[in-house]
């Protein structure tokens, strides 16, 4: 367990894909309390990426589920920035929102699922750039398993057949996304986009789902 005088509690990035809920329950496991917080790609997908976030927050013992409406967000990333970066660029918009949610939710940090090296936008220079624009530590526990190895703790802790399938955050993202974009050139192209107002947007559309 986690030595530490008051109990630790984080804010788990819930995609509805595989990694997500297994970095939650070695979380829990450690004795990290969770709130979750899904970015839901709609109208570009259906409501299936949110529905499957939710039957996993219940899955792991949550009881509810805040949901953002990323979709019309990321498509300014899309619309504005070079493409070749847009996993970073949203990952550094959803850390933005939820480390200015976690705060309210009694959260000192967020979590993700994250696995370096697993997909080609998950480098060490890329985390790094996306860890710069989060507000609070950002906790991954999957850094450094291998992909076999949490296909093995999903279906151990059931929940691998509810988040198969699809990768759904994929569907903004370039073929070929940058692996190794210079911290400088990320934040140039930031610039392109009103991150302040797609941090408010994010935040004031919020909904809480009961699961």
């Amino acid at each position: 367990m986690l030595a530490s005088p008051q109990r630790t509690k984080a804010l788990l990035l819930l995609s509805g894909g595989i990694d997500s809920p297994i970095a939650g329950k070695l979380l829990q496991e450690q004795g990290v309390e969770l709130e979750a917080i899904h970015f839901s790609l709609e109208p570009f997908t259906d409501s299936g990426g949110e529905e499957k976030a939710a039957r996993l927050a219940k899955k792991i013992g949550l009881s509810r589920l805040h949901v953002v409406p990323a979709g019309p967000l990321f498509g300014e990333i899309v619309k504005r920035a070079d493409q070749r970066l847009y996993f970073i660029l949203s990952k550094r918009l959803m850390a933005r929102i939820a480390g200015a949610l976690a705060p309210k939710l009694g959260c000192a940090c967020i979590a993700t699922g994250e696995n370096l090296g697993q997909v080609s936008s998950q480098t060490l220079q890329n985390l790094t750039s996306i860890d710069r624009a989060a507000p609070l530590p950002v906790l991954r526990p999957l850094l450094a398993y291998d992909k076999v190895d949490i296909v093995d703790l999903a279906r151990e802790w059931d929940t691998f057949d509810i988040s198969k399938g699809p990768e759904l955050c994929d569907v903004l993202g370039p073929e070929k996304p940058s692996t190794g974009a210079a911290l400088e050139r990320v934040e140039k192209e930031e610039g392109r986009l009103d991150m302040a107002d797609l941090v408010k947007r994010g935040l004031d559309g919020v909904r809480v789902v009961a699961v």
